[in-house]
């Protein structure tokens, strides 16, 4: 990848775990989201007159995608029901960028440098090793959430390659994230809206405003990776944004107060290292 489309996708993984910390710091969990969501659609839809329809051949994926996409937070938030935030999100985010990778590499025949697959794996290595504590793997304490978050993780891969598929054959991968944002709030709000509507009836002023700018930073995010995805290979773009969870955790050390340690150091270390094979 050149250095532009490393910068887009660098920020968006910025963006990413600052609007997670956010939501982190809220609470709420699915309710939460309705309001985050919200943010994305309502955003999409004020943007939706300045961008072209996408092409019928997207249509199909974007369908998929919102499927995709309704099915990966139900399967979250059921993960950080009974699991650890700090595990949960490592295993789940770390289990994306090695399906697509090899979904790239088998189905897409995407054919990648040596040194650019070796970067993915020592990324998804970094990533990963945050969900071990210590010199324990605490995380397999309990099955259910590790299964959630592999199942979590799952539907990252699915939505990673249905959009990054759909966003080249839509002529126009604004248009069709736009689209894709705006149909999917249409979906989701209404739906776990009304299943989680005593939650939403308590929120302030506040917790609306702080839920909005959330959505509207995913937006954002979202927007820069799957443009990302159409300049450059799936794989790598999809290792690299995973570099979020080392943003999260410099963002939890930081400004919430959570201990960094050495093992999360090495690991934003080892993530680093990835980085620069992938830019070599």
């Amino acid at each position: 990848m050149d250095l532009t489309v490393t910068a887009m996708v660098l920020f968006a993984a910025l963006l990413h775990a600052g609007w997670n910390a956010i939501y982190k710091g809220r609470g709420s969990g699915l309710a939460t989201g309705v309001i985050i969501t919200i943010g994305m659609g309502g955003t999409s839809a004020l943007a939706l007159p300045f961008f072209p329809l996408p092409d019928p051949a997207s249509w199909g994926f974007l369908a998929a995608s919102i499927a995709l996409h309704i099915f990966y937070r139900i399967f979250l938030a059921a993960s950080y029901r009974y699991g650890d935030l700090g595990q949960i999100y490592p295993i789940s985010r770390g289990m994306g960028p090695l399906l697509v990778t090899i979904i790239s590499f088998f189905w897409l025949g995407e054919h990648l440098p040596g040194q650019v697959v070796l970067g993915i794996l020592v990324v998804i290595i970094g990533i990963t090793s945050l969900a071990f504590r210590g010199t324990t793997i605490s995380v397999f304490h309990t099955a259910r959430p590790v299964l959630l978050a592999i199942g979590t993780g799952i539907f990252i891969a699915g939505y990673t390659i249905t959009d990054g598929l759909g966003a080249r054959l839509a002529g126009t991968p604004h248009g069709y994230i736009i689209w894709l944002m705006a149909i999917d709030a249409l979906i989701f709000v209404p739906l776990i809206g009304y299943l989680r509507r005593d939650k939403i009836r308590a929120f302030t002023a506040r917790d609306w405003l702080i839920g909005l700018a959330c959505g509207v930073m995913a937006l954002i995010a979202y927007w820069l990776f799957v443009w990302a995805m159409t300049l450059a290979p799936i794989a790598p773009a999809a290792a690299l944004r995973e570099t979020s969870v080392i943003f999260a955790a410099l963002i939890g050390a930081i400004f919430l107060k959570e201990p960094l340690g050495r093992w999360r150091i090495t690991a934003a270390v080892v993530v680093t290292i990835g980085v620069v094979l992938m830019r070599l």
